[in-house]
């Protein structure tokens, strides 16, 4: 099975995912790394950890459609299964959506339906829960609506600064995404 991992940022579940497959702890294998930043600092673990990585905008492409067909024809070229989002910061529409249909999981910093978008842990923190969560969910063409995988609870105490409730989100997120893909592979890998 060929993953695709997706990420626009700092790329910490990138890593963890990328060192679990490479240790064979997840069924298939990365086979690349797509990000729409050229510059974030994903694109540095990447090569450090020896995944070819691919990266442009919409804007260099000349529109969203075209951006995604230019990542579409990335994925059958290098007959990619399966994709991870990891921190992949765009909704993903209909031209890769449709030909992956039930094959793209995300990783989403809340307990959803609660906080669904962008800044998940802050708009929780600001609004006094006394918890939060981490959802992994299959995409579908909703914002963060597709059928949940797995979710895990993430308290936040009184006396928790945002950092620390960030930190504690993003320890769930490296146990819990693990978990969910190699839940997912696994059952994919028996289907066919």
């Amino acid at each position: 099975m060929k993953v695709a991992i997706f990420a626009s940022g700092n790329g910490t579940n990138f890593e963890e995912l990328t060192n679990q497959f490479q240790k064979h702890q997840l069924p298939g294998e990365v086979a690349l790394l797509f990000c729409d930043h050229p510059d974030a600092n994903v694109m540095n673990r990447a090569k450090r950890l020896g995944v070819p990585a691919y990266s442009w905008t919409v804007k260099e492409s000349g529109g969203k459609k075209e951006y995604e067909t230019k990542i579409l024809h990335l994925l059958q070229a290098k007959h990619i299964d399966f994709i991870a989002l990891a921190g992949y910061l765009r909704v993903v529409g209909p031209t890769i959506l449709d030909y992956y249909e039930g094959r793209i999981v995300n990783l989403h910093p809340a307990w959803l339906p609660e906080y669904p978008g962008l800044h998940s842990i802050e708009r929780a923190y600001n609004d006094h829960r006394h918890e939060t969560g981490v959802t992994v969910h299959f995409i579908d063409s909703g914002l963060d609506s597709g059928p949940i995988i797995m979710q895990e609870h993430v308290p936040i105490y009184p006396s928790d600064s945002l950092v620390d409730v960030e930190a504690r989100v993003h320890a769930t997120e490296h146990r819990l995404y693990p978990q969910a893909i190699k839940k997912v592979l696994t059952a994919l890998t028996e289907k066919e």
